[in-house]
């Protein structure tokens, strides 16, 4: 029986799906708890579930879309992002930073067998990484 499970741990692959406390890249501290799911078309979407600090800003006032003013909170933060064809990572989709309302197109990795994400958002040909913790 043991066997058997370790097997189908192997055989798992890590993916974004879950609940992920993201890791400010420039403080290296907690912000936010990201719930990230997929839909039936294999699109992934992750929303604030409960943030980790307190904001002087609780609404995306910075924002230049639909998310413009609303709450951070059960916001919309990644938006169409796909797993890439034969590849270990997801893209293709778009990631919301609420602080600062700018939007970066988005590409994900589960790293350390999924206990972690690499989470890389481009703005031209510059980028911004942060890897975040698995919560469940």
């Amino acid at each position: 029986m043991l066997l058997l499970l370790a097997t189908t741990a192997t055989l798992a692959q890590p993916t974004p799906v879950g609940l992920w406390r993201s890791i400010d890249d420039k403080t290296g501290t907690p912000k936010a708890e990201i719930r990230i799911r997929e839909g039936a078309d294999g699109v992934v979407t992750g929303f604030v579930e409960k943030p980790l600090v307190t904001s002087e800003q609780p609404n995306c006032d910075l924002c230049t879309d639909d998310r413009k003013g609303k709450p951070k909170v059960g916001m919309e933060i990644i938006r169409g992002a796909k797993k890439a064809e034969g590849e270990d990572h997801w893209e293709g989709g778009h990631i919301l930073d609420p602080d600062n309302g700018k939007t970066y197109r988005l590409r994900m990795k589960p790293l350390e067998g999924g206990s972690q994400l690499q989470i890389r958002g481009y703005l031209g040909p510059f980028y911004r990484t942060q890897v975040w913790i698995r919560v469940q």
